[in-house]
């Protein structure tokens, strides 16, 4: 790797890779705090296009690169803008590195491109992403900022990915419909239908599926939240004996 500023970054990378702070940026990335499932950011055009996992995996892959470019570049400038135009400038930012994915994603998804429409130059306007930028990227050195646009993009893209499953089965009764449209030709025959002569369940792939199917999953997530907390709480807690005496 000639670039000294990429060979920097793979070192850098390499070195977090075991390190529990990594480790820590991952966990809040995927999970503690997702952007879709805690945060509750970006939820305009994940609502709008979870409707298959083509459809749901295109928006997830945009968001991510987004995440990963601009927390990448506004952690290099951070030191060189003021505080007053900081937000002028990272949305300036935002707004270069999604052109250049609509772009790209018209020139090789041409098809799924034109599904997504609008919802993919709308991903300036995606809160997570100035979120980021401002709450992380901008106080962070460039791997640390890096890494936590891959996992919070990467955890916005999972939550996608099952809300998309989810609809899909239940609406169409199938799973990677049109998966050619990512992955060419040799992905025409990727569809697996999991009911035969399945009629499908119109709410489902309708606006008002993805309101319930994203309230199914994060309720589920704070069942899985909760069962682990009670996990790890200590058996005998010394609140609950104080209060008993209190009441007697």
């Amino acid at each position: 790797m000639n670039n000294p500023l990429l060979s920097n970054l793979a070192e850098k990378f390499r070195e977090m890779r075991n390190s529990p702070e990594f480790r820590k940026i991952a966990f809040e990335g995927l999970w503690k705090n997702n952007q879709a499932l805690v945060a509750l950011l970006g939820l305009c055009p994940l609502l709008a296009v979870s409707n298959s996992i083509i459809n749901a995996l295109g928006l997830g892959l945009a968001t991510t690169t987004a995440l990963v470019l601009s927390n990448g570049i506004v952690s290099l400038i951070r030191e060189r803008v003021t505080h007053e135009v900081r937000l002028p400038v990272f949305v300036l930012v935002i707004a270069a590195n999604v052109t250049i994915i609509d772009l790209l994603m018209n020139a090789l998804f041409h098809d799924l491109h034109k599904i997504l429409g609008i919802f993919i130059p709308l991903i300036v306007t995606n809160c997570a992403i100035i979120g980021r930028a401002e709450a992380y990227a901008s106080r962070n050195t460039v791997d640390k900022a890096v890494a936590d646009g891959l996992f919070m993009g990467l955890g916005f893209t999972a939550a996608l990915l099952v809300l998309g499953a989810l609809r899909e089965a239940i609406g169409l009764g199938t799973l990677f419909s049109h998966a050619e449209l990512m992955f060419g030709e040799i992905a025409r025959n990727w569809t697996i239908q999991l009911v035969d002569d399945y009629g499908g369940f119109l709410l489902a792939i309708l606006p008002p599926g993805a309101f319930i199917g994203l309230g199914i999953i994060i309720a589920v997530k704070n069942v899985i939240d909760a069962r682990a907390a009670a996990r790890s709480a200590p058996a005998d807690a010394p609140v609950s004996f104080a209060r008993s005496e209190k009441s007697a």
